[in-house]
């Protein structure tokens, strides 16, 4: 059943932290997902948090700690004694999960709290996890995995897989490795179940393995996952030594983060930002787009001012200047969207610019003229200047196959220059689409109204 949080559930939990009645907090946390205690805390004070924290089983506290926002997690941390955090949470977890926590921890507590399980195997896979850019395969994968050897029997690689299977949650695959630890490939759990104990494992290897290099980026890794529905992934070094694998719980929060990043960019926020971050951080997040916005306003005033005379003259033309700046930036929006949607998941080949760019090229053109039309037919019956009718009509028709066009290039040319395309979409375009929206509308419009009147 899923949890709902409520302000009587606080209020409740609160008024049981206050009497120290630990048997009846427990009683209220013992039911709930460790994601469900985590909003919990979000709802409560630093200290309320800790006190109940503190009467959790350290493997659920452990999950608990993991589900945590990054900033909760933190400042969570620095109120727990670093022994305390090392023996009873970070070796309760899996390798990858106790490398996020550390890389969130400043350099002095990280090390204080190594220092207390630094005789552990756990310590040196955490230390070996760091070394590796967050943003990379590296980065996401975890020490823990089964790797039989090639020239085990099936009744020795069966005694090796209970060995390691002590510290492993869910198994997926088996990797065959070599003595110098080459990934050689992987083997069925049934095929060793079902064949007979004498049988080598290199006789029973499936070779057509798919992996990733430890470099290999963090959003290409989901792209390979999801393309060929993986539940793990295994990584290995740049002479194919298998130095981890990366499981489908990973790959979602990657591709969680990056949709949030993304969607924040199309909004015109720069910074990966939180609603409970601080103010100025909110500001700086939000501040360059709408100066960018604000600089091209001014262009767009500029360029208004630059047919003052055609408008004052002809004052009709000034009614379609928000429907021309508003079509242009709508038609961008649509065709950069679909671009950035499938640069992301992998689905367009962009040696092939050409060809899309002539497919976005017919889908404006079709947009425009079904536009074109309406808006025309629009002016004809409820405007008394033809003038205008047909400014508007091819002004429109222009305008969406510019806007269209500029939508689909601009984020193609970022994703070749190494830029993220999303930054292309939103305020950019919208912007960019609105200035020259204008030029051409009001440049047409001076050209009819001159020729017939």
């Amino acid at each position: 059943m899923q949890f709902e949080l409520s302000n009587e559930f606080i209020q409740e939990l609160r008024t049981l932290i206050s009497n120290q009645e630990d048997e009846k907090i427990l009683k209220i946390l013992d039911d709930l997902h460790p994601a469900d205690i985590a909003s919990i805390y979000n709802e409560l004070d630093i200290d309320e948090a800790r006190y109940t924290y503190l009467l959790l089983e350290p493997s659920i506290a452990s999950d608990v700690l993991v589900e945590l926002e990054d900033d909760d997690r933190v400042r969570f941390l620095n109120v727990i004694p670093s022994e305390l955090i090392a023996h009873q949470f970070i070796e309760n977890m899996d390798s990858d999960d106790a490398a996020d926590i550390m890389q969130s921890l400043n350099d002095d507590k990280r090390d204080d709290i190594l220092g207390f399980i630094k005789d552990s195997g756990q310590a040196s896979d955490i230390a070996d996890l760091l070394n590796f850019d967050e943003d990379t395969a590296g980065g996401l994968m975890a020490k823990e995995l089964i790797a039989i050897n090639e020239n085990l029997t099936v009744k020795d690689a069966l005694g090796a897989i209970r060995d390691q299977a002590q510290d492993m949650d869910e198994i997926y695959y088996l990797y065959v490795i070599d003595d110098g630890n080459k990934l050689k490939g992987i083997v069925s759990l049934k095929n060793l179940l079902f064949k007979p104990t004498t049988t080598k494992i290199i006789d029973l290897i499936e070779d057509d393995i798919i992996s990733v290099r430890t470099d290999t980026d963090s959003e290409a890794v989901a792209q390979i996952m999801e393309k060929y529905d993986l539940v793990a992934l295994p990584v290995v070094d740049h002479i194919n030594r298998l130095t981890g694998r990366i499981t489908i719980d990973d790959v979602v929060d990657v591709i969680r983060e990056e949709a949030e990043k993304d969607y924040q960019l199309v909004s015109g926020i720069t910074y990966d930002v939180e609603p409970t971050d601080k103010v100025w951080l909110q500001v700086k997040s939000r501040i360059p787009w709408l100066l960018i916005g604000l600089v091209g306003g001014v262009f767009g005033a500029l360029v208004i001012g630059y047919f003052e005379g055609d408008l004052v003259k002809y004052a009709s033309i000034a009614l379609f200047l928000p429907l021309i700046a508003a079509m242009g930036g709508n038609a961008g929006v649509q065709s950069s969207s679909i671009i950035v949607q499938g640069i992301a998941s992998g689905n367009m080949n962009l040696n092939n610019t050409g060809k899309r760019l002539i497919k976005e090229f017919l889908v404006g053109s079709l947009n425009g003229l079904i536009c074109a039309s309406l808006i025309f037919a629009y002016n004809l019956l409820f405007s008394d200047t033809f003038a205008l009718a047909i400014s508007v009509s091819i002004a429109l028709m222009i305008v969406i196959v510019f806007a269209t066009m500029f939508g689909a290039f601009v984020p193609m040319i970022l994703q070749k220059l190494k830029i993220d395309p999303a930054l292309a979409t939103g305020p950019f375009i919208t912007t960019a689409n609105d200035i020259m929206g204008l030029l051409i509308y009001l440049s047409i419009a001076r050209v009819f109204f001159n020729m017939m009147f």
